[in-house]
């Protein structure tokens, strides 16, 4: 996630005004998120209209959609004209179902009930160490995901919008000029294998991961100009990952599972790997003590929706030392990932 993307209140403000500030953003996503719901921006794509027009297209009360859009105008996503009439300004643009950057589902993935009401059980988490989001809808995250095709399809989608920077970052920080194969287990869409890709001509590259989570990988990979150098291999990282990689990738998977999970995830990559292979775990690495990082609220998101962690440094190598690796180094990138490097025992 960008720590542009999680912002707290300045700090040049009193005490008491940062705390309010934080706690009603809730009320700006609501209103952000409803935008992106009835595709408000799709509405205006082709110019500016006023509320009765918008009002018709999207089954809504006019005078109440007026004020709605005056709202996103105080947000700067909107701006009106003297006729009343709302365009989109480039914030409003980004928010078209169809721009670059994956905000609109980044917005319908995290924003909406399924991830809402899983917050409101958080005090769940809290008593006893259990994901909400499994107290809330009564199965693990991913499993949800795998019976809901859709709001798969925009959870992968959102990972694009909210890690998108980091895949370039790491292409750059890691020499991968060496690697014949790169093999990315849980690689979803295929955008940090697409990444290297691009940035080395070399590796090729096998994209591992469950049947409904790659389905928008061959189009991204095209886009890319990359296809013809990944092969897509369906699977579960639970079961076995591909063998014949001499670096393998693990991009926000660790930090998604229990320590249990994770021990099954590394000992897998570690049977498949040659001795001389390497290990890379592109995640936050927490520092120490109360240094801010964005990678702190996400230990938070962690705990309340997939059950895993953000780890520190030292957590990462005693995490990898009871899996059989050795923690070598950390590379730091351009965005707040870092690459953990490990080899085998």
């Amino acid at each position: 996630m960008n720590s542009d993307l999680i912002t707290a209140a300045p700090p040049s403000l009193p005490p008491h005004v940062q705390l309010i500030q934080m706690g009603i953003g809730g009320w700006v996503s609501a209103v952000v998120y409803h935008a992106a719901r009835m595709k408000l921006a799709d509405h205006l794509a082709d110019g500016p209209k006023n509320a009765a027009q918008v009002a018709a297209a999207t089954n809504t009360h006019a005078p109440t959609m007026h004020r709605f859009m005056r709202t996103l105008a105080g947000f700067g996503i909107l701006t009106e004209d003297e006729g009343g009439r709302f365009a989109l300004t480039p914030m409003g643009e980004a928010l078209r179902s169809d721009a670059p950057g994956a905000a609109w589902p980044t917005l319908m993935a995290f924003c909406g009930p399924t991830f809402t009401r899983s917050w409101e059980e958080m005090p769940h988490s809290l008593a006893t160490g259990l994901t909400a989001f499994e107290k809330t809808w009564g199965m693990p995250m991913f499993d949800y995901l795998g019976q809901h095709p859709e709001e798969a399809s925009q959870f992968s989608q959102a990972m694009v919008g909210v890690h998108g920077t980091e895949p370039p970052t790491v292409a750059a920080a890691f020499d991968f000029s060496t690697v014949t194969t790169v093999v990315d287990v849980g690689g979803a869409t295929g955008n940090m294998l697409a990444a290297i890709l691009s940035h080395h001509p070399g590796p090729r590259g096998v994209l591992f991961d469950r049947p409904y989570v790659v389905a928008d990988a061959p189009a991204l990979l095209e886009a890319r100009g990359v296809a013809s150098r990944v092969t897509i291999e369906h699977g579960n990282f639970f079961d076995g990952v591909p063998s014949g990689g001499d670096v393998y990738i693990l991009s926000h998977i660790i930090h998604d599972w229990n320590e249990a999970q994770c021990l099954t995830i590394l000992g897998h990559v570690r049977k498949a790997m040659p001795k001389d292979g390497r290990l890379l775990i592109v995640e936050t690495v927490l520092p120490p003590g109360d240094t801010p990082h964005q990678g702190k609220l996400q230990d938070m998101i962690m705990l309340v929706f997939p059950g895993g962690q953000e780890r520190t440094e030292a957590e990462y190598a005693a995490l990898l030392a009871k899996a059989g690796f050795t923690l070598t180094r950390v590379v730091p990138t351009e965005s707040p990932v870092s690459i953990v490097e490990a080899v085998p025992v």
